[in-house]
């Protein structure tokens, strides 16, 4: 009885993971900043500056790209972050523009981050929402709340699949209470709008 070969094998295995290790932390810290240009570009819309969001946007479309051709197909699990990231971006870029959502093949996006990045998506329109309701923008206000809940609704069948599409049952939740939020404060803000309508008519 001797362990030389399982040692041997136990070398080499080590040697391996110790590879895909390094590779992985790279990968990890090299995508931090696809995930900040996107956290930039979501700022930027939110400020009415989609021009500098489109700009960044596509640049962090550009590094998924360098990224996907230079990376081991092992490794990949470690892209969704940052894929997401760009779906929720890109998604909430199009939908402020009155353009179509983009599809997962247009993106170049794996299903599982095309998924998510729809799910955080909810929690930008929620926040334009406001922003419009506070501005007085009632009419935008309605048109983005329907196609919000719209999305939410397309997305619901995916809790059935959380053990492949990892937290999107949690997100989904998440997403279901904005939702009602958002609605009862939209609701709320017509009604208030409708009596100072009624009331100015009838001091005329």
């Amino acid at each position: 009885m001797s362990l030389k070969d399982a040692k041997a094998s136990l070398s080499k295995i080590s040697k391996s993971l110790e590879k895909t290790q390094d590779s992985r932390e790279d990968l990890i810290k090299n995508t931090r900043q696809i995930i900040t240009l996107c956290s930039e570009s979501i700022i930027s819309i939110h400020r009415n500056d989609t021009k500098n969001a489109a700009v960044k946007i596509q640049s962090a479309k550009r590094l998924l790209e360098k990224f996907r051709k230079e990376i081991d197909q092992s490794l990949y699990r470690y892209l969704i972050p940052s894929e997401q990231e760009f779906v929720e971006a890109s998604s909430f870029l199009a939908i402020i523009q009155h353009k179509p959502v983009p599809t997962f093949e247009s993106l170049k996006v794996k299903e599982e981050s095309y998924v998510l990045g729809l799910l955080d998506c909810v929690g930008e329109l929620r926040r334009n929402i406001y922003d419009r309701i506070r501005t007085g923008n009632l009419e935008e206000a309605k048109k983005t709340f329907d196609l919000m809940e719209d999305l939410y609704l397309e997305l619901y069948p995916f809790a059935s699949f959380d053990k492949v599409v990892k937290e999107a049952r949690r997100k989904l939740d998440v997403d279901r209470i904005l939702v009602e939020e958002t609605r009862t404060a939209l609701t709320e803000e017509i009604r208030r709008q409708e009596l100072i309508d009624t009331i100015k008519k009838i001091k005329k």
